[in-house]
């Protein structure tokens, strides 16, 4: 198989089925030599030759030289573990060399690594990060998003024309993460300047461009005074709950518990804000119609 941007460059991986990490260490390789304005074909073999002189090879070949653009982790004693254990995959490695110049900057190329890199690499090492709550359930990850392009045994798709369409997802997903990394940077820093500026920290007011209660969250996690933080826009304004931590729902404050489930009408009469709208069954979300009424139902739920 051969996906190519001219013929030039040759970047190798194995053929026959094809999982999360060497999808991603392909879409990274194709977004580093693009941004070089270089051209490159994709092949996808087992030829020992082939891969002998391809300019980057990855998840297949036995060899881990950064140097010479390997990046194989199948290999006796694999090739290396981060300070957390988790062994490093193709895509990992790949990250490893690329990430920073791709990303723009160290503090996004880290936050890609710990948001989608690392977990890639633990799936395919066989890590389970997630606990089973739910032993019936699977949490449905990026891997099984992939997992999808693999024809099943009843098909007859040819799964290096599956790769390709594969491929095409896992780059606009890369190009989406660093995007929002990137923009994300400097939403925290509106975020916490209003933090900074907020004498009683136990309520924060963004009044601000509408930012979503998940970049709250992200920017004031590890500040442990905010109970509940208002912004929004031209029509709605509405008022969260921190999270206790960063990967649970649970809040480090409800909303009081007779608001759960109220809409318009109801939740007004029990709060006496007169544009109230809604407040979420699990008590983490409020909202008003101005900023007014978001404030006074946080003032609420501080006091409570």
């Amino acid at each position: 198989m051969k996906i190519s941007s001219k013929k030039s460059l040759k970047l190798v991986t194995h053929d026959g089925s094809f999982h999360s990490d060497d999808i991603f260490a392909a879409a990274t390789l194709q977004i580093y030599l693009e941004k070089k304005g270089e051209a490159f074909e994709i092949i996808r073999t087992r030829d020992e030759e082939i891969i002998k002189n391809g300019d980057f090879v990855f998840d297949v070949g036995g060899i881990y030289d950064e140097k010479n653009n390997r990046f194989d982790h199948h290999q006796v004693g694999g090739a290396g573990k981060r300070e957390n254990n988790i062994p490093y995959s193709s895509f990992g490695l790949v990250w490893q060399k690329f990430g920073i110049e791709i990303a723009g900057s160290g503090d996004t190329a880290d936050f890609v690594e710990q948001k989608l890199v690392t977990p890639v690499d633990a799936n395919d090492n066989g890590i389970d990060l997630f606990q089973g709550n739910f032993p019936d359930i699977l949490a449905y990850t990026v891997q099984d998003v992939f997992a999808i392009f693999s024809p099943t045994a009843l098909e007859s798709l040819e799964k290096d024309e599956q790769f390709a369409k594969a491929l095409v997802w896992a780059k606009e997903i890369l190009r989406r993460e660093i995007k929002k990394a990137n923009d994300q940077t400097e939403i925290r820093k509106i975020i916490r300047d209003f933090y900074t500026k907020t004498k009683d920290k136990r309520l924060i007011v963004i009044d601000a461009p509408k930012v979503s209660r998940f970049e709250i969250w992200d920017a004031l996690q590890y500040y442990p005074e905010p109970l509940f933080v208002v912004s929004g826009g031209d029509e709605d304004w509405y008022t969260v709950a921190m999270r206790k931590e960063k990967n649970s729902f649970g809040n480090r404050k409800d909303f009081p518990a007779p608001w759960a489930g109220l809409k318009m009408k109801k939740l007004r009469a029990i709060t006496g804000v007169s544009d109230a709208v809604f407040c979420h069954n699990n008590l983490f979300l409020a909202v008003a119609n101005s900023k007014e009424g978001a404030i006074k139902l946080a003032q609420i739920a501080v006091e409570s």
